[in-house]
């Protein structure tokens, strides 16, 4: 459905980037693109579902070790393929002086001495390949030729190999044999036997026999060499100790492993011998560790599980070899996602969530936060999840990504108390383009509680005026919307809604209690929050009381059933890849150990109606709001027959529904390719102004 255009009086381009620090609460940064903020003028278009093509976004910003050149990658849709696709680039601190590094390439790792760089591009066969770039010569050098891809890319100190995982090909399951096939008869396929506990993934379907492992290989090229081995998947990242003799790693080594995925422990393997010790011991996740630059502490993230659906992960050190473990982030508040030393050993580099806006941070061995940089943006950008990534220099500078709500992530750096952003991919493009602009909203819940949410108006709104919204609920549930980028929130403004999409309690970012208060009782609380949002928007003098919508993906499209389940108020409503009936997801589901483990007090054969009262399916029978229901065909998650036991549903009560699949797309992948993020959100608009009161102009 291509999206209407409008006259040139109902046009506006977007606001300056200075403006936006008013929603974002985060510093400004110097040299930022003066995006102009007068009335439209008739060059200024609509956001429309072809520009998801043009969308530019850095992500996996690495600094050189001494702070004066970031390598980054540069992702955009390719219209002829269909993808994101991801070049190498870098660029000069001072200056901001540009330059194309490696075309289809990710993972830039730097050489301890700065003049090196680790990637991963596919070579002439198109697998996957480890390469070393030659930065002053200007060329690269193939160290593999592997079966697989290899990720967590790691150099050891002096700078003489690499330590990277890889997936090891191992015999699949037999139970029996077919009859000897005559030569040249033509039968079926063979048995598939499967005995695995996570038999599949959302985002890699069925689980291939084998497990990742540990290789180091030289860094002038040569054979790589496997050092960890076993029935059990290992994983990264990986923390080379200072005398480059031991790597750090997280994984679960344990001989029921498949029933502990979540009870990972921190190992540490001799690179010479392939010796391997256990580093903790406790019941919970630990993962992500980093050495401390004298070798005598490790620092990690982590908790012990108490069988919560959400705990903050903290920061913790112990010594070299474990002993000593204690928690240096439990008198905070906060849940953490990254963790680096500092180059003196004296502190550590934080990554943490707050409001909605991720933000990085100097944590004190005592326990101590400064914030140092805010404004992180995730590189995903359909919608506004809050996210990033960040690397540090041994003279303390940052790399990170930022953005806000009308600029998708660029790169930014930290250094001396001062912020400045040096890449600028999109203003041009998104100069020209009348976008939706998004304020804070004020909500104060049933219980008086605050919840932040966020509201972005039509183009050319004029205040005062009354527009359809649509009410857009995100996923998780224990995630966060912030003030960031969305692709599709700017689609629906296009097309005449405003949106209004906010952080209910079970959110993340506002501490372990509000996270928590859903425990067991998910989702009926998050229907007062979401609806008093919509009362704000609507007293707000923006939303039209008669012309209101609802959609959200996963948990969000959880919320969406439960709603049309509880009120007739929306006029039509979009479930997206939603969980409907407790009891089947539980056993359909990618991690069969993950709801019944963290999400009931109990297994569903031990109490079924437990289970069917948090089910949106078992309040079907009072929908009669028109609903589309939308799912990837090859979701594991949430997989797809969730969204056709509620299609089914609605047909057989007769309520307007429509089944919409987007082919080959998994859970996490239902926006990845472009032409089908701009067709999802199509689909929706068209379901919506199929029920909406004042029909938009002819598309």
């Amino acid at each position: 459905m291509p999206v209407p255009r409008y006259p040139a009086a109902l046009r506006t381009t977007a606001l300056g980037l200075a403006l936006l620090t008013i929603a974002t609460g985060c510093p400004a940064m110097a040299a930022a693109p003066a995006a102009s903020g007068v009335e439209s003028t008739a060059a200024a278009t609509r956001f429309e579902g072809r520009d998801i093509f043009a969308v530019q976004v850095v992500s996996d910003p690495q600094i050189n070790p001494d702070g004066r050149t970031v390598a980054y990658v540069r992702r955009q849709g390719d219209i002829m393929s269909d993808r994101q696709k991801g070049a190498i680039w870098l660029v000069d601190v001072a200056s901001g002086t540009e330059r194309p590094l490696v075309t289809d390439a990710s993972q830039p790792r730097w050489s301890p001495d700065g003049k090196r760089l680790a990637y991963v591009a596919a070579d002439a066969k198109g697998n996957a390949q480890l390469f070393v770039r030659y930065i002053a010569e200007g060329t690269s050098l193939r160290l593999t030729a592997l079966p697989d891809g290899p990720q967590a890319l790691a150099w050891s100190p002096d700078g003489t190999r690499i330590a990277y995982v890889m997936r090891v090909p191992g015999e699949a399951a037999r139970l029996g044999k077919a009859p000897d096939k005559p030569e040249g008869a033509d039968w079926a396929k063979p048995l598939e036997v499967i005995d695995r506990i996570d038999y599949r993934s959302d985002d890699d379907g069925y689980v291939q026999p084998g497990y990742t492992h540990l290789f180091v290989v030289s860094a002038e090229g040569g054979p790589p060499r496997q050092i960890t081995g076993g029935d059990f998947p290992d994983d990264g990242p990986l923390g080379w100790t200072p005398d480059g003799k031991s790597i750090v790693f997280s994984a679960v080594r344990k001989p029921d492993w498949q029933r502990q995925v979540f009870d990972s422990e921190l190992y540490a393997v001799d690179v010479d011998s392939g010796r391997i010790g256990a580093l903790t011991s406790r019941v919970g996740p630990d993962h992500d560790a980093t050495v401390s630059p004298d070798g005598r502490q490790i620092a990690y993230l982590g908790y012990d599980d108490r069988r919560r659906s959400y705990q903050n992960t903290q920061v913790h050190v112990a010594n070299r070899d474990g002993s000593g473990a204690h928690s240096i982030s439990a008198g905070l508040d906060i849940g953490f996602s990254a963790v680096v030393w500092s180059a003196d050993g004296r502190s550590l580099v934080v990554q943490y969530d707050l409001k909605g806006v991720n933000r990085i941070g100097r944590l004190s061995l005592d326990g101590q936060l400064t914030e140092l940089a805010g404004g992180l943006t995730g590189t995903a950008f359909d919608r506004p999840y809050s996210g990033g990534g960040f690397s540090l220099a041994r003279n303390g500078t940052l790399a990170f990504t930022a953005g806000n709500p009308l600029q998708p992530a660029e790169l930014a750096i930290a250094s001396n108390g001062k912020i400045r952003q040096i890449t600028h991919h999109n203003a041009e493009f998104l100069a020209h383009k009348a976008l939706g602009q998004v304020k804070p909203l004020a909500v104060k819940a049933p219980d008086g509680k605050s919840i932040d949410a966020w509201l972005v108006t039509p183009p050319g709104y004029v205040p005062g005026q009354r527009v359809p919204l649509i009410l857009e609920i995100h996923g998780g549930p224990h995630t966060a919307y912030g003030p960031h980028f969305s692709s599709d929130f700017q689609l629906y403004a296009a097309a005449g809604y405003a949106v209004l999409y906010a952080n209910p309690r079970g959110s993340t970012s506002y501490g372990e209690a509000f996270a928590e208060e859903i425990q067991d009782k998910y989702p009926g609380d998050d229907y007062g929050d979401l609806m008093a949002a919509v009362d704000a928007a609507i007293a707000s003098g923006v939303a039209d009381p008669d012309n209101l919508f609802v959609t959200g993906g996963s948990g969000g499209g959880l919320l969406t059933a439960w709603i049309v389940g509880k009120t007739d108020r929306f006029k039509a409503a979009a479930t997206q890849k939603p969980v409907i009936n407790w009891i089947s997801e539980a056993l359909t589901m990618d991690n069969t150990q993950f709801t019944s483990r963290y999400w009931f007090a109990k297994l569903p054969w031990e109490d079924p109606m437990m289970y069917w009262k948090r089910s949106p399916l078992s309040l079907v029978g009072n929908v009669k709001t028109p609903t589309l229901v939308v799912v990837g065909s090859n979701d594991y998650r949430t997989p797809v027959s969730e969204s056709e036991q509620y299609y089914a549903a609605l047909q057989i009560r007769g309520v307007p529904t429509a089944l919409v699949k987007i082919p080959d797309a998994s859970h996490g992948g239902i926006a990845a390719r472009p032409s089908q993020a701009a067709a999802k959100a199509s689909a929706i608009l068209t379901w919506f102004d199929r029920y909406r009161t004042a029909k938009p102009d002819a598309r």
